[in-house]
């Protein structure tokens, strides 16, 4: 009883953990949380470009707020290219057998090239005058952002890719939903974090934050991706045999019945929640006179508040609610929720 006691209590403690029961023999747990690391560097990119770079781009340093939009728009206009590098990552091949840690790896670097050269890229922009080449802010902002958001999206990819790769088809669903709501934790621990290390602001400060978070990535993804992937080697008759065509799969998916409209609903319900992201913090900060920290805050806000309603939709699901019915009071909570932000 004494022996068996640590092993009682052990297996307790791991029932009561949410998604303890998404583990398997070929994925068990502790791998899983270790592969979600890739999701929390990803929540703490999008804080510092929607969340904290927004504000101190329009408050701070005085750019337009057209300008700040645009800049924005960037890392989201990568997105749809997600779909083609799902589609190489799953029938990439080399010698090693590896098809998605080299996405993920490169995916690490343009996250970590696009933040480190951002902090330097937002002073050109904002005025400063030891140059005299024109439009450089606005080129050097530009490429920060986009290659910050293509790295964001290519590590998403891949990672989600192979940890559906490694899960089984009845832990798959409860491995996906955990690696969402690591990049929700993620988002909310990184504003957290952030608001604190800004309360007192400056330029210098950051640029610390900011090229602090890159090599954050960097280290959280390595340990994310090592000895994930398991490696099968590839002959050369393997390597050299004809590929399958883009535009064929994406035909076989968009045929496939409903894909097309829940695109469309994810394209529509995306812009309608995601829009305020341009101005909210912003306004916070001008208007209302937050600070850097305070209006960070409202990141974490934002993250606690879609992990309460992601637990809300699986409870409401497994309790066998119709979806539509979920949808429309997502929809109805959202439109109360923006008419409390406009009054």
């Amino acid at each position: 009883m004494i022996l068996g006691g640590p092993a009682m209590i052990k297996k307790l403690s791991l029932d009561l953990l949410p998604f303890s029961d998404a583990g398997s023999d070929d994925f068990p747990l502790r791998e899983i949380l270790r592969l979600s690391l890739f999701q929390i560097s990803v929540g703490m990119a999008a804080v510092m470009l929607l969340g904290t770079l927004n504000r101190v781009m329009i408050v701070e340093l005085g750019v337009s707020t057209t300008l700040v939009a645009t800049m924005i728009a960037l890392p989201v206009l990568a997105a749809p290219f997600r779909a083609l590098l799902g589609f190489r990552s799953d029938n990439y091949r080399s010698a090693i057998g590896w098809k998605r840690v080299p996405y993920i790896w490169f995916g690490s670097l343009w996250q970590f090239g696009g933040l480190a050269i951002m902090p330097f890229a937002l002073i050109v922009l904002s005025g400063d005058k030891t140059h005299d080449v024109p439009y450089a802010g606005e080129v050097l902002a530009a490429l920060a952002f986009l290659m910050t958001g293509v790295g964001m999206h290519m590590t998403q990819t891949a990672g989600l890719a192979l940890a559906s790769d490694r899960a089984n088809d009845e832990t798959r669903p409860r491995v996906v939903a955990l690696l969402y709501v690591m990049f929700l934790v993620g988002m909310g621990v990184a504003s957290v974090i952030v608001g604190w290390l800004l309360r007192d602001f400056s330029q210098l400060r950051l640029i610390e934050v900011v090229q602090g978070t890159a090599v954050v990535t960097l280290v959280l993804n390595v340990i994310a991706l090592w000895k994930q992937e398991r490696v099968r080697p590839m002959s050369a008759s393997e390597r050299a045999a004809p590929s399958p065509s883009f535009a064929d799969a994406w035909s076989d998916l968009v045929a496939g019945g409903q894909a097309g409209r829940l695109l469309a609903v994810v394209v529509l319900g995306t812009m309608a929640f995601q829009m305020q992201d341009v101005l909210l913090e912003p306004y916070g900060g001008e208007i209302l006179g937050l600070s850097v920290a305070a209006t960070t805050l409202l990141t974490a806000s934002w993250a606690a508040g879609a992990l309460v309603g992601f637990f809300l939709a699986a409870r409401w699901l497994s309790q066998g609610l119709n979806p539509y019915r979920m949808s429309a009071r997502g929809v109805l909570i959202g439109v109360v929720a923006f008419c409390c932000v406009i009054f």
